[in-house]
């Protein structure tokens, strides 16, 4: 396309009929070495690589993923116990967990028949008929010593334990109870390169006292009966793990879920859950063979983007990264390094895993280390298709509406710098009023991050209940402050920066408007394929004053030549 303007604008030359802007164009690009040929090759072959990775990353998620979530999230945390009405999300002690563990745990994970109560083959443990459970669920105890806190020398006499909040240091690894099996010995963890647990009270690690639960569910519940029995759980107690992958063929997907129970040093029980739908095996279907072409074609973009970066590098060095555009393309390329180098890891670690689970399935299989591992994965690969679709403002924005935004954006930067510190100087010194005075009875305040992160967006009643006169002071002047005042500042700082840019008669005009490329690269096909008649205001001839024709361009409606402009 820009080799048929240019050699529209030589054929116009040569004839000697250009018009003046035409020719101020030709010369202007060729004096600022800009080579729109160049430019257009590199922004299609961008568009291209920008498609190869957006078919990519849609390839790996579908709606199939939530509706397996939402089905898995519903059976093991909303069903009720037939008993008291217990579910998962309504534990709130020890002797709940019990409940919900004996009654809808097991006959969530034990179906034995079909709903007309025909038998389902032996050997057979599917969950709604199409999920088949992988190995034993697993459940994980991790405990805390005795007296790893301190007593108070007025209530020594009154408690004779004192078992502290959960931490590394604190962390009961010795056998307890009756010590008849395993369930009552600790086991190390046997993946060093799991990550620990992020729970709503501390992080985890992956060691702990460990209970498998079998295929038979009476023997399961006999069991768990058993521990319950003879305190498994006690005052020692700080988490439980209930772990348990499924997988269902029809839509070749694996939920890896984690139900989890803390229990704090206070008392009572705070339930949480994570459950991750992942594609683990990759190449099954048509379609999945074609992503598989994609992502070769995604590879040798890659190296060949990683050939210019480190080109770039060893021209520029440090200097390298004073450009905003050649920030991004290091992102990219370190992003998609990144997410090569797990798919590779993936695909040999899943047919190991798979290899193990075939050989013994009557043990657990954690598949959950794997199963995180593709979430983040699938954040990373988010992120750089972010990122790259963010890199399509390099090449829109040779023209001047762009050159504006552009500016604005860069002159303004130190007035925003000023302004956050500002902001943050008022928005910290909330976050503290508010955890001072809420953190004990709003559960938005109990932490300082949480106040951080819910500052804005208010429950006045929850604040006002738990203080009448500071609550409404508190909303009040934060919304007067942050919304009547810093917000406006900033809006004020960006239009006043905008209005200046916009009459700044001086700016530097953009070296060529891609946009007038494709115009006129389009118009030029058009004409090629007799699709479009010329334009009416061809040029014509006209009589100068010694009787010779010359060529006259026209008077039309494009914007008057300027010596100082490009396109």
């Amino acid at each position: 396309m820009a080799k048929q303007v240019f050699a529209s604008l030589a054929s116009k030359l040569r004839k000697g009929g250009i018009a003046a802007k035409d020719a101020a164009q030709a010369k202007f690009l060729h004096k600022r070495g800009m080579n729109p040929k160049s430019t257009l090759r590199e922004f299609l072959l961008y568009l291209v690589f920008l498609l190869d990775l957006s078919i990519l990353t849609f390839g790996m998620v579908n709606t199939n993923m939530y509706f397996f979530t939402k089905v898995m999230s519903e059976l093991f945390l909303e069903t009720k116990s037939f008993i008291n009405g217990i579910n998962f999300k309504t534990i709130r002690n020890i002797e709940n967990f019990w409940e919900y563990t004996e009654g809808p745990l097991l006959d969530s994970l034990y179906w034995k028949e079909w709903y007309n109560g025909q038998p389902l083959d032996p050997g057979e443990n599917y969950i709604y008929y199409e999920n088949i459970l992988l190995g034993h669920p697993q459940i994980r105890q991790i405990r805390v010593r005795n007296n790893s806190c301190s007593i108070h020398e007025y209530f020594q006499k009154m408690f004779k334990d004192c078992y502290d909040a959960y931490t590394f240091g604190n962390e009961d690894q010795s056998p307890f109870g009756p010590r008849s099996g395993s369930e009552w010995e600790y086991h190390a963890p046997n993946n060093e390169f799991e990550l620990w647990h992020w729970g709503r009270l501390g992080t985890y690690g992956n060691g702990g006292y460990i209970f498998e639960l079998t295929r038979d569910k009476v023997a399961t519940a006999g069991k768990i009966k058993q521990l319950k029995s003879k305190l498994w759980l006690d005052s020692g107690s700080r988490a439980v793990f209930i772990d348990f992958t499924v997988y269902n063929a029809n839509v070749n997907l694996f939920t890896a879920i984690r139900l989890l129970v803390e229990f704090p040093a206070t008392g009572g029980a705070i339930p949480s859950s994570e459950l991750f739908t992942v594609k683990l095996l990759r190449y099954v279907s048509n379609f999945d063979y074609f992503l598989a072409a994609c992502e070769i074609i995604f590879c040798f973009f890659i190296c060949n983007y990683l050939l210019q970066e480190i080109i770039a590098l060893q021209s520029y060095r440090m200097a390298y990264f004073k450009n905003f555009w050649n920030c991004l393309d290091f992102l990219i390329v370190l992003f998609s390094l990144l997410a090569i180098f797990y798919n590779i890891y993936r695909t040999i670690k899943v047919s190991l895993l798979l290899e193990q689970f075939l050989e013994n399935s009557n043990s657990y299989q954690n598949l959950h280390f794997l199963a995180y591992w593709q979430n983040r994965y699938n954040v990373i690969i988010a992120f750089t298709v972010f990122i790259a679709w963010i890199k399509i403002f390099k090449y829109i924005s040779f023209n001047m509406t762009m050159t504006q935004l552009s500016t604005t954006l860069s002159r303004c930067a130190k007035g925003i710098v000023g302004f956050a510190i500002m902001f943050f100087i008022v928005f910290f010194g909330y976050a503290q009023l508010g955890y001072l005075i809420f953190g004990t009875q709003v559960e938005s305040y109990h932490t300082f991050g949480n106040c951080m992160i819910i500052l804005g967006d208010f429950d006045f009643h929850e604040i006002e209940n738990a203080n009448q006169i500071l609550g409404p002071v508190y909303f009040v002047t934060f919304v007067f402050c942050l919304f009547f005042v810093l917000l406006n500042v900033f809006l004020a700082i960006i239009n006043d920066t905008y209005s200046e840019v916009k009459d700044d008669k001086t700016l530097k005009e953009v070296d060529f408007d891609i946009y007038d490329v494709f115009r006129k690269g389009y118009n030029s096909f058009l004409l090629r394929l007799n699709l479009k008649k010329p334009s009416s205001l061809a040029y014509r001839p006209a009589v100068s004053k010694g009787g010779k024709e010359t060529q006259e361009a026209p008077e039309d409606d494009f914007e008057k030549y300027d010596p100082n402009s490009a396109f």
